[in-house]
């Protein structure tokens, strides 16, 4: 059974293909599950939430998690139901994360949703789903997506942790970095090499072996760790060998829903930016009325528009898993991340002196949006990836 206020939504609403797909809109029902999410963020994750959690060990309000998973049923949202989730697209994943971009929550869904979750819905291990997913949907597991090492690479390259053992067993040894909630995480999910190739294993976050350190990081909001293994037990998930397959596929899935992520922070320094234009005088005049910062805003307008029509695309074509995916990913990561960036900067400037304190909320957001722009991979690198996708 469904819980809280989610029900059955139908799929991004698309216009005839005369207009080749470029006036996407939502839904009632998904508008309305946006505005009630933003509701519940606006009660439970306001400024003085985001800053108490931020700087706390775990990161996040176990009380706010267990009221998004049995109440709200967010952790399920995208899950199929015959794993105990809720059976909606990646659009409607994409509204609530986009929600949860401009509140700036503290909480591992990042990383137990996108991550862990689309893992193993990618595997095509139907045990590992049956055994791990339920757990994901009813927000009881906390998961993570263990891949990146000391390199920093996001590419196959850069997946040099070992693997040995046979059959389902393995022992694991090497260091992950950059670990999104890998300090907190009740499952791992680990990339690691076996003699035929990249593949994907389960941990246990308390297994003997496993050091989990909490980074320090520039965003706050946002908790990283170092995890280091040592003969650490791990179940191997799907195929041997065949990891990386899944891995790109995660990591575009990914990649889209930073993008929405992004435009959500992105929409909320733009409104922070016209709100306080227009009330902040000099010279007998509201600020918003100098050309200079008429400019600023009308340029960030733009931007975030633009983004929104970038991500948008992308949650449509994850939510359809077309051939598109791939391009659109790389494409929306990267014009989103240089969007979200520009207009955190602006909003600062646009403050001016205040915008610069520890007590103003601005520099909360150009943290997240710095930090968003490097997760998976930089515009550069999005922008190569989108050239050889597409054969440039």
């Amino acid at each position: 059974m469904r819980r809280g206020i989610l029900r059955p939504i139908g799929g991004f609403r698309r216009p005839s293909d005369s207009m080749r797909g470029m006036n996407f809109a939502f839904t009632e029902e998904q508008e309305e599950l946006r505005k009630t999410v933003r509701a519940f963020l606006d009660s439970k994750s306001p400024e003085t939430a985001v800053r108490t959690q931020m700087e706390s060990e775990q990161g996040y309000d176990k009380a706010v998690w267990d009221q998004m998973g049995s109440q709200m049923g967010l952790m399920g949202l995208h899950i199929p139901e015959d794993f105990g989730g809720m059976g909606f697209s990646y659009v409607e994943l994409g509204v609530v994360l986009e929600e949860m971009g401009r509140a700036l929550l503290c909480a591992p869904y990042f990383s137990t949703v996108v991550l862990a979750a689309n893992t193993l819905l990618q595997s095509g291990d139907d045990a590992a789903k049956k055994k791990y997913l339920p757990g994901i949907a009813a927000g009881e597991t906390i998961a993570t997506l263990a891949s990146t090492e000391p390199s920093g690479k996001w590419d196959e390259s850069g997946i040099t942790m070992t693997a040995k053992g046979s059959g389902s067993k393995f022992t694991l040894d090497g260091t992950k970095m950059f670990v999104i909630d890998g300090h907190t995480a009740s499952l791992i999910i680990v990339a690691a090499r076996t003699g035929k190739g990249v593949s994907l294993f389960a941990v246990d976050g308390n297994a003997k072996g496993l050091t989990r350190t909490a980074l320090s990081t520039m965003d706050q909001t946002r908790k990283q760790a170092k995890l280091e293994f040592k003969g650490v037990e791990a179940e191997l998930i799907g195929a041997e060998g065949k990891g990386w397959e899944v891995l790109s596929k995660v990591f575009d899935l990914a990649a889209v829903a930073l993008a929405a992520e992004q435009v959500g922070g992105a929409q909320k320094v733009l409104d922070m930016a016209v709100e306080y234009a227009k009330v902040r005088v000099q010279f007998g005049r509201p600020i918003g009325s100098f050309q200079a910062i008429k400019h600023k805003c009308a340029d960030m307008l733009l931007e975030v528009e633009s983004a929104k029509s970038a991500a948008y695309y992308g949650m449509w074509c994850a939510s359809e898993m077309n051939e598109e995916l791939a391009s659109v990913a790389s494409l929306s990561k990267a014009y989103c991340s240089e969007a979200y960036f520009h207009a955190a900067a602006e909003n600062i400037q646009i403050h001016g002196g205040i915008g610069f304190t520890w007590e103003h909320p601005a520099h909360l957001y150009f943290k997240r949006a710095k930090s968003s722009e490097l997760l998976f991979g930089d515009p550069a690198y999005h922008r190569e990836q989108l050239a050889q996708r597409i054969g440039i």
